[in-house]
């Protein structure tokens, strides 16, 4: 929210007013005045195009890339040649294995009461139908904790569907609300007797795309046919449902485990000048889901911060080396997140921070850094405040990919991003180029570059974060 001009004068008048002592504690404290070199680099970066060229390469010349997949063995190649290419250091490859799921044929239909074709696609570790398909009556859900709450063996024989629908919000936080019955409703359903599970996808849009994504069963639940369902034929079904009648379902889902198969990081730096200062440890996601080519996730993430970390090496060395980790298997177990913490852990790690979230513009910055190092925060974030960037109230949680050194204590700094948009596309056909808006690239890549320019040069021990 922006103040108008009146209302600037009316709250200047009241603080006036007060005494001294008073309007010390109104008025907020001063911000510490920004690096000039800092504030240099960061205007730069709002016409650097290179995070548009990263991911538009990536996504015309690599496209979908499932981790475990040829295709994403293609793009740790083709990284490997872009970051050399960018004038990175140490570049390389460090591989690893991953158990591998494919998708297979994908159909549904209403057999009865009102016959009509449905969109589906599988969930990532969902079991297999019959090349045939399976018939069955379905049990509506309205919700996740409905299906929870559900007897157990009432679901034997049947198909179970929860309309689940999620709402958007800017800081993503109802994915947590509302991904559950994907992330774990298949593993319930199947302990409740149920020989197939649709759920309406976990998606803000209104459309017939449906989204993907990875779910899991517990060791000794045999996987059921797990699938999601466009919003708009969720919404249908679940209107059919309410006519009263009992709807009768066809699905065919033929997904195949193909055991175990090569994924891996790829890696290049910025090196710093005193190896006793740490490594600042930044990146995203490498592989992405089948469907779309993507672009916002996290194309996007491995392109703004590789984009920020190579306006560092143009001019004088950072004080503390800058890790780019592109990682893989980020979307179906995070193999790639795993085989770093255990390659690297012997390594003093300053600081991590992850970019996954999409494309749009960086609205909020959170820190988890010890208070010894809190005068880093107050320049982070005096530095990103021209980019309309405010200051969370809560503390940096990390990603995905950086959890682990995020658990063993290293500091972390979240650039949040604005996610209104971003779960109309997510896991779908539509995470494409297009998606992207060039000019909100270019900010995310400019709030990078401030940050990492003040952490990699700042004189402060970060030492380990309080504990979450």
């Amino acid at each position: 929210m922006r103040l108008s001009a009146p209302a600037l004068l009316c709250a200047s008048l009241v603080i006036a007013s007060l005494s001294p002592a008073t309007a010390q504690r109104v008025a907020p404290p001063a911000a510490p005045a920004v690096d000039a070199r800092v504030a240099a680099l960061r205007d730069a970066a709002l016409v650097d195009t290179t995070a548009y060229d990263i991911v538009e390469g990536l996504t015309t010349e690599v496209g979908p890339r499932p981790g475990g997949s040829e295709a994403e063995a293609r793009a740790r190649a083709w990284a490997l040649a872009k970051l050399t290419a960018l004038g990175f250091k140490n570049v390389r490859i460090e591989t690893t294995m991953k158990r591998t799921w494919a998708r297979g044929v994908e159909t549904a239909a209403v057999i009865s009461p009102f016959p009509q074709p449905l969109r589906v696609t599988a969930l990532g570790g969902s079991g297999a139908t019959p090349a045939a398909g399976i018939s069955a009556d379905i049990v509506y859900f309205a919700s996740f904790a409905e299906l929870q709450r559900a007897p157990e063996g009432s679901l034997t024989g049947k198909i179970a569907f929860v309309s689940n629908a999620m709402v958007a919000t800017q800081d993503g936080s109802s994915y947590g609300a509302f991904g559950p019955a994907r992330f774990v409703g298949p593993n319930i359903a199947a302990k409740k007797g149920a020989v197939a599970i649709v759920i309406r996808s976990i998606g803000s849009d209104h459309g017939r795309g449906p989204h993907t994504g990875q779910t899991n069963f517990e060791p000794g639940v045999t996987p059921i046919p797990a699938g999601a369902l466009s919003t708009s034929d969720a919404d249908n079904l679940a209107r059919m449902v309410a006519r009263g009648k009992p709807v009768r379902l066809h699905l065919t889902l033929t997904p195949r485990d193909l055991g175990m198969t090569e994924t891996g990081n790829v890696i290049a730096e910025v090196p710093g000048t005193d190896p006793g200062a740490g490594i600042v440890v930044i990146g995203g996601h490498l592989d992405s889901w089948d469907l779309g080519t993507g672009a916002i996730d996290d194309g996007a993430g491995v392109a703004i911060t590789a984009a920020a970390a190579r306006r560092l090496l143009d001019g004088p060395a950072p004080r503390r080396t800058i890790r780019v980790v592109w990682f893989g298997d980020e979307e179906t177990g995070g193999a790639g997140s795993k085989a770093y913490f255990d390659a690297h852990k012997g390594e003093r790690h300053a600081l991590v921070a992850e970019s996954d979230f999409g494309a749009d513009r960086v609205w909020r910055v959170a820190f988890r850094l010890p208070l010894a190092a809190a005068a880093v925060n107050d320049r982070v974030a005096a530095a990103l405040a021209p980019l309309g960037i405010v200051r969370s109230r809560e503390a940096a949680g990390g990603g995905a990919d950086v959890a682990p050194l995020v658990r063993a204590g290293v500091p972390v700094i979240d650039l949040n991003q604005d996610g209104t948009r971003y779960f109309d596309y997510h896991h779908t056909p539509e995470d494409t180029l297009d998606r992207i808006d060039p000019v909100q690239l270019r900010q995310n890549v400019a709030a990078w570059t401030a940050m990492l320019a003040i952490v990699a040069n700042a004189p402060e021990d970060f030492g380990n974060a309080p504990a979450q």
